[in-house]
């Protein structure tokens, strides 16, 4: 009889995210600290990350990600004056309480009720560095993330920027469209999001689709024309960093990666841009 997955819900995924944020953490060299991932990970995300086939060796995307997200959260408060950020499905982030946030900015984050209060018991004690709102709500309930939204941008939509780490792939197309038009109407300036590509949920499927299906969490959403899916939604690419050249600049990459950049500088500089597109992390701006 095949062992039940330990991921049951979406939100389970929190805690797995949680322990890779924790192995990079607990490194020598590490690139980012987060002193919480591992209190809250739990043994369950353990469990998860034992679960999944080459589960600690595929934490570099996810490290990467998280690195690359800091970067261009704090670069965008000091560049762009930003004064709110909105953190939907936050999940176990805790971002409000490691980085060197203004203490002004508003930094809302959103998720299902017993997520947050399950973080809010395991962070009790702590003191977020910025003003730190946490707001339950289940995203798919249309009219009241729109009421969210709009409470959001009220001090001003260009100094709002929205989060989705790591959400947009568990949704259908047609869910981020309408994700993408309710942003869009509210007046957020910038929308910082993950995006991988049909070849990369293509080969995440043969490794992960199983326990990930089994645990009611399968991976939707790979758009084949890339970020361009977002244009007729009111978004424009602002920036695009390819989680493999990434991966290179931190030292946090797959093994054997030398051996494949070399590969890849044979490649014809339309295949080179496809591979480079294979993943990345996008800065959207409201168009």
């Amino acid at each position: 009889m095949a062992t039940p997955s330990p991921i049951t819900h979406v939100s389970d995924t929190a805690r797995w995210v949680a322990i890779y944020r924790a192995m990079e953490s607990e490194r020598p060299d590490a690139i980012f600290r987060d002193p919480y991932a591992r209190r809250l990970a739990g043994p369950r995300g353990e469990a998860i990350v034992r679960s999944m086939p080459k589960g600690r060796a595929m934490a570099w995307p996810m490290v990467v990600r998280t690195a690359v997200m800091d970067e261009i959260i704090l670069r965008a408060i000091e560049r762009d004056g930003l004064h709110t950020v909105v953190n939907l499905a936050a999940g176990l982030d805790t971002r409000p309480y490691r980085l060197p946030l203004p203490g002004g900015l508003r930094w809302i984050e959103v998720d299902f009720p017993d997520l947050l209060a399950y973080k809010k018991e395991q962070l009790a004690g702590e003191k977020p560095r910025c003003q730190l709102e946490p707001v339950a709500v289940d995203l798919t309930d249309r009219e009241r993330r729109r009421e969210l939204f709009d409470d959001a941008v009220s001090g001003g939509g260009g100094g709002t920027l929205v989060v989705t780490e790591g959400l947009l792939v568990y949704l259908a197309p047609d869910e981020v469209g309408r994700l993408a038009d309710d942003l869009h109407a509210a007046g957020f300036g910038w929308w910082l999001i993950d995006l991988g590509s049909p070849a990369l949920l293509k080969m995440l499927a043969r490794s992960w689709g199983k326990n990930l299906a089994a645990g009611n969490a399968p991976f939707r959403f790979a758009p084949a024309e890339g970020t361009r899916f977002f244009a007729s939604h009111g978004w424009a690419e602002a920036e695009y960093r390819s989680m493999w050249e990434e991966s290179l600049r931190l030292k946090r990459t797959m093994p054997m990666a030398w051996l494949w950049n070399l590969i890849g500088k044979l490649y014809s500089k339309k295949k080179r841009e496809e591979f480079r597109r294979f993943s990345g992390i996008v800065l959207l701006q409201r168009a």
